[in-house]
């Protein structure tokens, strides 16, 4: 299981990369594991400002539908395109074609309470 340490992480399996006061936001290696092949992924939140903890979408494998929690505040500027004809990038290649969507922080302060790679570990067990 990869586990990038440049990246920040959530305990509901969110990874988050920070540039200044944007960040691109998917699913970890480890969710895409659980989840199996996904099929779907909807996002329908472009625009909007969301609060952290919030739902900002939802992942569809083929046994499963779960959603995506938003891991800090802040308004949505762009999803990736890209999974709606390839929603499988997101099992293949998690951290790179498989991102999920780009937000504008509305709370940087909020990144102190995302996980480090090694608290991610933990949580996880890996």
């Amino acid at each position: 299981m990869s586990v990038p340490a440049n990246l920040k992480y959530t305990k509901e399996h969110e990874w988050v990369l920070i540039e200044g006061d944007q960040a691109t936001i998917g699913i970890t290696d480890f969710a895409q594991g659980e989840l199996g092949d996904i099929v779907f992924v909807e996002i329908e939140t472009v625009g909007q400002e969301i609060a952290r903890d919030e739902v900002f979408g939802t992942v569809e494998a083929v046994k499963t539908v779960s959603d995506l929690f938003m891991p800090l505040s802040g308004n949505v500027l762009e999803k990736n395109a890209g999974l709606d004809n390839a929603p499988e990038a997101v099992n293949s290649d998690p951290y790179g074609d498989g991102w999920m969507i780009k937000i504008k922080m509305s709370n940087p302060a909020e990144v102190e309470q995302l996980l480090s790679a090694d608290a991610y570990k933990e949580l996880t067990g890996h």
